[in-house]
């Protein structure tokens, strides 16, 4: 009998405290053990909660592009890859922390949820519930606590310039330079820009190989087009345009950005640990409701 979404959450809820205590005991042949039988868990929550969301279907989408005085060429408008959708329908869905990463390292630069969810759809034509992504980053916290780094890679937060804390609402990839996760006074102009140019790479990439660009794609271009100066001036969009004019731009932010990256980023690797450097220092109001506890 397949175990519910909520038995297999209690499972993994009892697999860390046991492997808490057998790590405060030294106790190697248990935590090896333990890591194991969590690693298989987790993959059955990933299972469960996958079949769980196709059973259930969505019906939330991105509002549609409306007002955007810029079109695709016609070939945009064949839907983009529908053999290797049906393939990937049948072999079961890709399981979203998978789908998360594949959005972020086409754009190269801590997103948002709204953002990594347009991407999925525009790129990869499946939907991607941005709802779901609220408990991601809380759950590979969780499981770089009790497994380290056991996984390729983790889907972690970018961290505040300042504070080195969790800067709200954007995701980012564990394995990228935490330069990159660094989110700076100029950082998220110069992010928008790396978005466009990853957005617009990956449409001329389908075009060299002859997949035409679905019209979700052309619209998600369209969008980061209108605001960057210099990168349409018609109804025509140009990938190779909206590139040189977003790192005509990214040149004039670069210097004093990557300066003000590199220095926090200093900063990250002296004062936190492994785990806060992935996914930031716990926000001062949380240090000192902790440190109240403890006085009483």
């Amino acid at each position: 009998m397949t175990a519910s979404l909520e038995e297999l959450e209690e499972h993994l809820s009892r697999l860390r405290a046991q492997l808490r205590e057998a790590r405060r005991a030294r106790d190697t042949a248990a935590t090896s053990r333990i890591r194991g039988e969590l690693r298989e868990v987790e993959a059955a929550w990933e299972r469960a909660l996958d079949a769980e969301e196709a059973a259930g279907g969505t019906s939330e989408e991105e509002p549609a592009t409306r007002g955007i005085p810029l079109s695709a060429p016609a070939s945009a408008a064949t839907p983009l890859g529908r053999g290797r959708q049906e393939k990937r329908s049948a072999q079961g869905a890709v399981p979203i922390r998978e789908q998360v990463h594949q959005s972020l390292t086409l754009l190269g630069a801590p997103a948002s949820p709204k953002l990594i969810s347009s991407v999925y759809e525009a790129f990869f034509t499946e939907p991607l519930v941005a709802t779901k992504l609220a408990s991601l980053r809380r759950d590979e916290e969780r499981s770089f606590s009790a497994q380290g780094y056991a996984r390729p890679y983790y889907i972690c937060a970018a961290l505040t310039h300042d504070r080195l804390t969790p800067a709200r609402g954007l995701l980012a990839v564990s394995v990228w330079p935490l330069e990159r996760r660094i989110i700076a006074p100029l950082s998220q102009r110069a992010d928008f820009l790396t978005h466009a140019v990853g957005t617009a790479e990956q449409i001329q990439r389908l075009s060299a190989a002859g997949h035409p660009p679905s019209e979700a794609a052309w619209q998600l271009l369209g969008r980061f087009a209108l605001n960057i100066p210099g990168a349409c001036d018609s109804d025509d969009l140009d990938p190779e345009r909206v590139i040189s004019a977003a790192r005509l731009e990214a040149a004039v932010h670069q210097q004093a950005d990557d300066t003000e990256r590199r220095a926090s980023a200093e900063r990250a690797r002296t004062q936190l640990t492994d785990g806060q450097q992935l996914f930031g220092a716990a926000p001062l109001h949380n240090t000192l409701r902790n440190a109240g506890h403890v006085t009483r």
